[in-house]
């Protein structure tokens, strides 16, 4: 009785073409990561993120903003602030549901995610200008020029 050996399959060695391919996507997700903001509604305050994101979408011109679980609202009203200041657009936004383990009971817990991607609207340069050290100057001299200091004037005879 002859008996046949399986021989195993090796896959073929990639091309460099292939490698090319691999770290041009890995590139990609890396520039997509750097204007993510994962928001937590316990860590840090509303206007920390509302702030995080304009800077984001003032560098990237687009910002992504993630939550999970009950810090789906934070994440949608850092979006509405954005919108009704006119500083940015909406242009997706993506709902799942994520399989967490639960560490307490130690079984996966469904949570539900949300992605809003924001980008830079029209009139975000106009309504976001730069405080510089000049413009700091600026607004003391104009300040200062609006109450002139002048000396007291006295009744006449009266010391």
């Amino acid at each position: 009785m002859a008996m046949e050996v399986a021989t195993p399959v090796h896959a073929p060695a990639p091309s460099p073409a292939t490698n090319l391919i691999v770290s041009a996507t890995t590139t990609a997700v890396e520039t997509h990561k750097k204007n993510r903001i994962q928001v937590s509604n316990t860590k840090k305050p509303l206007f920390f993120y509302v702030n995080l994101a304009k800077r984001y979408i003032q560098q990237h011109n687009e910002v992504e903003l993630s939550a999970l679980g009950m810090a789906i609202t934070t994440v949608v009203t850092i979006s509405e602030i954005l919108k009704n200041n006119g500083l940015a657009t909406e242009k997706k936004v993506l709902t799942s549901t994520v399989g967490m383990k639960d560490e307490n009971k130690g079984r996966v817990v469904q949570k539900a995610k949300i992605e809003i991607v924001l980008g830079k609207s029209d009139k975000f340069d106009s309504l976001m200008t730069p405080v510089t050290k000049d413009t700091v100057k600026e607004e003391k001299a104009v300040n200062t020029e609006e109450k002139p200091i002048e000396a007291e004037a006295k009744p006449e005879g009266k010391e």
